[in-house]
């Protein structure tokens, strides 16, 4: 099967947390789950609230990233995660 480019959108609980330890968490929780991270972004949202954006590869045959998601929202700090795009490689 193919590949596959999922966004991740992860809200933190308050404008002081701690983002480059979520992006650290996270990161490495993805590559448990078996993606590739290739980008991290920091996005401002209102009144000094940043999400982080993470930008990974994985297998398709992995199917739902529910897990996954579960596993990021567990981390201190974090509000929620979810992913906001998937989108299929080509080549």
């Amino acid at each position: 099967m193919a590949n596959v480019v999922v966004t991740m959108k992860i809200m933190p609980k308050d404008p002081s947390t701690d983002l480059k330890k979520i992006e650290n968490e996270a990161s490495e929780k993805i590559k448990n789950f078996g993606g590739n991270v290739g980008k991290v972004d920091i996005i401002p949202i209102a009144f000094g609230l940043q999400s982080v954006n993470i930008i990974f590869i994985m297998d398709e045959n992995k199917g739902s990233t529910d897990e996954l998601e579960n596993q990021i929202s567990a981390i201190e700090g974090v509000n929620s995660a979810e992913v906001s795009d998937v989108r299929r490689t080509i080549g």
